[in-house]
């Protein structure tokens, strides 16, 4: 149980700072001329995210006590320990340009390098690994498979937001 509470309190400490990081980094790209798009679809990706941290210790705390104390599966911590790694390292990446909502500067030229070079939304992909990886530690199958569906339905939105946007605007 300290485990998941230490795991629980790290990620809700690690997406207040994200929010915070993203409020400043929205202040800066509309400042400098950004465009919001995707308005609409955004409430909803908080509320998933909102109902999915919610949920984890619901599911924790309601499931038999004995099999979730001894059967941590060490694997998805470490693939958890490595994804906020990559976590940091993308948000790193795109500095000043990462938030949690899609705010273009018309006429900025995308971030290309680091791994955004090679991949078009390093982000998303480590936040659907996040959304099974960190229910499997503890072995919470239902919010595993709910959620990661939920998410990727999401996603397919988001992403075609985005990639329109980007299109249109840069």
């Amino acid at each position: 149980m300290t485990l998941f509470i230490f795991i629980y309190i790290f990620i809700i400490i690690q997406r207040l700072t994200e929010l915070v990081i993203s409020k400043r980094n929205e202040k800066f790209l509309f400042s400098n001329g950004g465009v919001e798009f995707g308005k609409s679809h955004y409430k909803y990706i908080v509320l998933l995210h909102t109902f999915f941290l919610l949920s984890l210790p619901v599911e924790f705390f309601l499931k038999d006590k004995e099999f979730v104390l001894h059967t941590i599966n060490y694997v998805f911590l470490v693939i958890f320990i490595i994804l906020q790694i990559l976590r940091v390292y993308v948000l790193t990446t795109l500095g000043k340009y990462w938030n949690t909502r899609i705010i273009l500067i018309p006429g900025k030229n995308r971030v290309r390098h680091g791994i955004y070079k090679y991949l078009n939304h390093p982000n998303y992909i480590i936040v659907v690994c996040e959304i099974f990886v960190i229910p499997m530690i503890f072995n919470l199958y239902l919010i595993a498979v709910i959620f990661t569906i939920l998410n990727a339905l999401m996603l397919f939105v988001r992403i075609k937001e985005e990639n329109k946007a980007l299109k249109n605007l840069i």
